[in-house]
């Protein structure tokens, strides 16, 4: 997680090893990142995901409200 601790958030690089998927892993980690001290006041928290929108979903991740104003490199 990259964060400022006041206005923004990033969760990168998480994945869960094939596995292990489906046996609450992912949930615990999510349940661990979003208890964390500096991500309660952030204004914006964001990452990206190809196919665990699910998990995100249950902890209040929406896709881009206005994706027309994110540029990328």
């Amino acid at each position: 997680m990259v964060t400022d601790a006041a206005t923004f958030a990033y969760l990168g690089d998480v994945f869960v090893v094939s596995a292990h998927r489906g046996t609450g892993v992912g949930r615990r980690l999510m349940e661990a990142v979003m208890a964390h001290p500096e991500v309660q006041d952030v204004r914006r928290f964001m990452l990206a995901t190809d196919d665990a929108h699910g998990l995100y979903e249950r902890y209040g991740f929406r896709a881009l409200r206005n994706p027309g104003i994110y540029m990328e490199l």
